[in-house]
């Protein structure tokens, strides 16, 4: 009988663009203010792609190439390259083909995946699924949005909350008795948000024309408070659901990874888990909410902190609604 192999997150890159929208820039273009956007939020900047022609798959190879440096991995040898993103390229092609055959990962096949702010959790789910059936020995999974491509700069709702950014990260088939790897995974969706966070122009249903780009329908479009209170809900749930599930403790935890959407939501989902802040990761004040990049650019600037056999539990909730949480213990020491 085949034994069946776990998951190991072996290795975590991140890019950023070099450019820093702060909150004093943002009170010269819309009605706000440095002390409301951190108190309501905790960013104090985010950062934005500001070269032209270059998108969501410039991020991500930028990532892609640290990662495969740093780990001393062959392109040639990574089986599978899933970018989770709600920002692509283009419609057609992936992001993840462009990735691929930029880094030479010529032997891997690769999609993009949809999930919102869930995305690398769901493509890490994935990802760990392929590598568990045997079926693929080294993936790597991208984390990977321009927000600013599709946030209305007058909209002061929303173009507070989003930066730009690209997280990836290299999944190996480890021993299924070893114990460190990726442990356990919780997706959940309930399409009942579909119409309360979303982009309404743009696809099949209301496709691009004159008047959708004159309404401003191409632009990412969010209902505050509703939003605030499931992902309040949702994520607090699930995290409770994963610890109970693997009879982990708090106290057991290294760090709760989240999804960096807004502090003050960050800090209810600790409290109702009982985890102090000091063991969740932040990086909201730099960078803001970069969608499907912001739990592995965390992991990446924690990465030296991180220690082999430390628990991690990672948590998103997104658009549509898409929430969820994974398991894992860490592989190895971190880099310096």
């Amino acid at each position: 009988m085949k034994e069946t192999k776990r998951a190991v997150v072996s290795g975590v890159h991140g890019y950023v663009p070099s450019y820093a929208l702060t909150n004093n820039e943002l009170e010269r273009m819309v009605d706000t203010s440095d002390e409301w956007v951190t108190t309501r939020t905790g960013i104090k900047e985010r950062r934005i792609l500001k070269e032209e022609g270059v998108g969501t798959s410039f991020m991500g190879i930028n990532a892609v190439q640290g990662l495969l440096q740093k780990t001393g991995t062959d392109p040639q040898t990574v089986d599978l390259l899933i970018c989770a993103t709600i920002t692509p390229d283009m419609i057609t092609p992936a992001t993840a083909n462009i990735i691929s055959h930029a880094v030479g990962a010529i032997n891997a096949f690769s999609y993009d995946l949809q999930a919102a702010c869930s995305g690398f959790l769901y493509a890490l789910d994935t990802a760990t699924q392929f590598i568990a059936s045997g079926r693929a020995k080294k993936a790597i999974v991208v984390g990977a949005d321009k927000m600013s491509s599709i946030t209305d700069y007058s909209d002061r709702a929303t173009c507070i909350l989003f930066g730009d950014g690209a997280g990836a990260v290299l999944v190996t088939a480890g021993d299924a008795h070893d114990d460190y790897g990726i442990l356990d995974s919780i997706c959940k969706t309930d399409g009942i948000g579909q119409n309360l966070l979303y982009q309404k122009a743009g696809g099949s249903r209301l496709p691009a024309s004159h008047a959708t780009v004159n309404a401003k329908q191409h632009y990412i479009y969010q209902e505050g408070q509703a939003v605030f209170k499931t992902a309040v809900t949702a994520m607090s749930q699930v995290v409770l659901d994963i610890m109970a599930k693997n009879n982990l403790t708090a106290e057991e935890l290294a760090y709760l990874v989240p999804h960096q959407a807004n502090k003050r939501i960050l800090q209810v989902v600790a409290d109702r888990a009982g985890i102090p802040i000091e063991k969740v990761m932040l990086n909201i004040d730099k960078f803001g909410n970069t969608t499907a990049a912001t739990i592995p650019l965390c992991l990446w600037e924690y990465e030296n902190k991180l220690k082999q056999g430390d628990k991690l539990i990672l948590t998103a909730f997104g658009g549509g609604f898409t929430w969820g949480a994974t398991y894992m213990t860490w592989a190895y020491d971190g880099f310096e």
